[in-house]
């Protein structure tokens, strides 16, 4: 989709392309789950890493500017406000205004630095790796659905699934891309199968240097390092400088993939149209991306790293079902239109990533189902009061 649709808005694009305004809308407000409340989420565990970090030189922050007021539910704790986690979104907010080049010139040296971080963790952890952590490989299941056993690979698979976000974000950008038709493909096939490698290197690493059951904790490697003893506390704080670097960089993918696709809607009539405009010096969507900005930086600051988790899941693997689908159609509507990157195996590969993916959809908890539900609900509202109305594709003559 992404080589053959070179317009930012991702699947809400493509979306449009096949099944339509209301499906297109549908999958644009769903994007905002994956985009917007995803941000959220790794601004929060930014925060974790920089107190953590900070803590090492003696420096502690006061618990009440460290979490958000409702850490565990839906009430108030005595905390005020996740301070570092609305810093991380504000300083790349601002990043994002004032350029593409530059956000681009900054990604490319956080993420440098993260995979040299994740090669070292390997590289020296895998000596001290004990195998008998790895027994039983998959743990027996405790009687709970999704807690252990095969439901918990499910649910597990399920949460983590959070990192696909990344490959849908390199399609937001396609229309700023210099070849799209070569580029895209590359781009998400090349770093689906890096980040593949390298997530398996590092859980084999972590969970054979530390038994899975002390490994529920906000910083993993952390531990494995400790575990490791004397020999490689050297590489803590180059871990979580690595691990500072590498989600500042995912947060400010997060929030350029959030703007491009409120810009599209904005362009095509489905939004407010003062979201369209560009600044009149570095030409971004500048409105757009500091309301984003607002938005991420609130939800950050206030909420739960686990209830934010599962709603960008949810709506992950929802924008996933309906791309999975539309390409089925696509192929069908259109068979004969020039196609730079071709999916193999159609209809047999994208079925069975709309059924993988309704099956992870399945293994989250209820309360994600109810959130998903009552915020596609309140899209709807939007569009039926103002969207359809202002559409740009209704007011063309047939």
């Amino acid at each position: 989709f992404a080589s053959m649709i070179s317009i930012s808005g991702s699947a809400y694009t493509y979306g449009y392309a096949t099944m339509g305004e209301l499906v297109a809308w549908i999958i644009g407000w769903d994007l905002v789950l994956e985009y917007l409340f995803g941000a959220s989420t790794v601004a929060v565990g930014w925060s974790g890493y920089v107190v953590s970090f900070l803590a090492d030189f003696g420096i502690h922050l006061p618990a009440a500017i460290c979490q958000g007021p409702f850490p565990d539910g839906w009430y108030m704790t005595g905390a005020i406000i996740n301070f570092p986690a609305v810093f991380i979104v504000v300083a790349t907010t601002t990043l994002l205004v004032i350029g593409i080049k530059e956000s681009a010139k900054f990604n490319n040296i956080i993420v440098l630095i993260k995979v040299i971080v994740i090669l070292l963790f390997v590289g020296f952890g895998i000596s001290y790796i004990n195998p008998g952590n790895w027994q039983p490989f998959i743990p027996e299941n405790t009687g709970t659905w999704g807690e252990f056993g095969w439901s918990g690979v499910l649910a597990g698979a399920a949460v983590v699934f959070f990192a696909y976000v990344g490959f849908d974000a390199v399609s937001t950008t396609s229309q700023e891309a210099i070849n799209p038709k070569r580029d895209m493909p590359i781009g998400i096939l090349g770093t689906l199968l890096i980040c593949t490698i390298l997530y398996v290197a590092v859980g084999l690493v972590l969970t054979g240097v530390v038994n899975y059951k002390e490994l529920n904790v906000a910083a993993p490697i952390a531990v494995a390092i400790d575990n490791a003893g004397q020999s490689l506390f050297w590489l803590r704080p180059i871990v979580k400088i690595g691990a500072i670097a590498g989600l500042s960089s995912v947060v400010l993918v997060l929030l350029l993939g959030q703007s491009r696709v409120f810009y599209t809607m904005a362009k095509d009539g489905l939004l407010w149209g003062n979201l369209s405009k560009t600044h009149s010096k570095f030409k971004t969507p500048h409105i757009t991306t500091i309301i984003i900005g607002i938005a991420a930086g609130i939800l950050a600051g206030l909420f739960p790293i686990d209830m934010l988790g599962h709603m960008v899941s949810i709506g992950t693997l929802l924008a996933f079902v309906i791309v999975c689908i539309g390409i089925v159609i696509l192929r069908k509507k259109e068979p004969d239109a020039p196609r730079a990157f071709k999916t193999p195996w159609v209809p047999f590969v994208p079925i069975l990533g709309a059924i993988c993916c309704l099956a992870l959809m399945a293994s989250l908890p209820l309360d994600a189902w109810i959130r998903l539900i009552s915020w596609m609900a309140i899209g709807l509202v939007i569009y039926f009061l103002y969207g359809c109305r202002h559409s740009h594709a209704r007011k063309m003559p047939d």
